[in-house]
């Protein structure tokens, strides 16, 4: 099916991104941040059958100019920005880990442009979202001949010293822990990181989480997390969630399967997409 890519100026620059299929508008948002959206690449075929699907490349990586300030109010004006320039006055929006979290922000700054919200193995919006268990988790997963090296380059990081190229390489020994069984994960896609849209937007989420249930309370957009059952984000990321959103959100949780749940349970996500628009 033909792709189409598009433009849209926003603050220090432009992001582009890539808009196929036809039907009910969706935009998925990629995680990391700081990451390229390669990751969203194998989940397009399963959603664009019946619908126009459209994702770009978030600030602060190639081939998107835009790069500082990376704030959650900065990324979610951008997902607006995409919104016009698409020309889509409302859409249903699917966000995976952080795309996931940043959806839970618009859901609370602009709830007037979704139809529904799909927010996939998140960080939450209630205490610290499971980030430490999540941490904890993705550690206790890695072979002990590579946590050593982690350990390092997060050190390094978390000072502002370390490369992209080890940031890139700390990348590559996680991989295997985002899914159920590590040792069966697939080869991890070349990528791109940014360090600084990283390091920024992390600060400006952890500012912004204290606030963040009780700006969600009692949405009115359907919303559903898909949660992987044996992902390293703890299930309280997405269930605390919905229960502060109130009765309009829900949860599934995809047995067997880890983070990327689209890499291990195929289908999941559309299903969970095509169940909360047929409502």
């Amino acid at each position: 099916m033909k792709s189409e890519e598009f433009v849209t100026d926003v603050t220090g620059g432009m992001l582009v991104g890539t808009v196929t299929g036809e039907g009910v508008p969706v935009l998925l948002l990629h995680g990391g941040p700081g990451l390229a959206c390669d990751d969203l690449e194998d989940l397009v075929p399963e959603l664009v059958d019946g619908y126009r699907v459209a994702w770009y490349q978030q600030r602060g990586v190639a081939p998107s100019t835009a790069r500082a300030p990376y704030d959650v109010a900065t990324h979610v004006a951008d997902v607006i920005h995409v919104l016009d320039t698409l020309g889509w006055d409302r859409a249903a929006v699917l966000g995976h880990s952080w795309g996931g979290h940043l959806l839970l922000h618009v859901i609370a700054a602009q709830p007037d442009r979704l139809l529904a919200a799909v927010v996939i193995d998140p960080l939450g919006a209630v205490g610290d979202g499971g980030e430490a268990h999540f941490a904890a988790e993705m550690t206790a997963r890695i072979p002990a001949d590579g946590a050593a090296r982690v350990a390092e380059i997060e050190a390094r990081a978390s000072i502002g010293d370390a490369t992209t190229e080890e940031a890139l390489e700390f990348q590559r020994l996680i991989w295997p822990s985002y899914f159920a069984d590590p040792s069966t994960a697939p080869a991890m896609p070349d990528t791109a990181f940014s360090i600084d849209a990283f390091l920024q937007t992390n600060d400006s989420v952890h500012e912004e989480l204290p606030r963040l249930a009780g700006r969600l309370a009692g949405t009115s957009v359907p919303t559903v997390f898909v949660h992987g059952g044996s992902s390293p984000m703890p299930l309280t990321a997405s269930s605390d969630s919905a229960a502060a959103m109130g009765a309009n959100a829900s949860v599934v949780v995809v047995p067997d399967t880890g983070h990327f749940i689209w890499h291990e349970s195929p289908g999941a996500v559309r299903a969970a997409l095509d169940e909360l628009l047929s409502r």
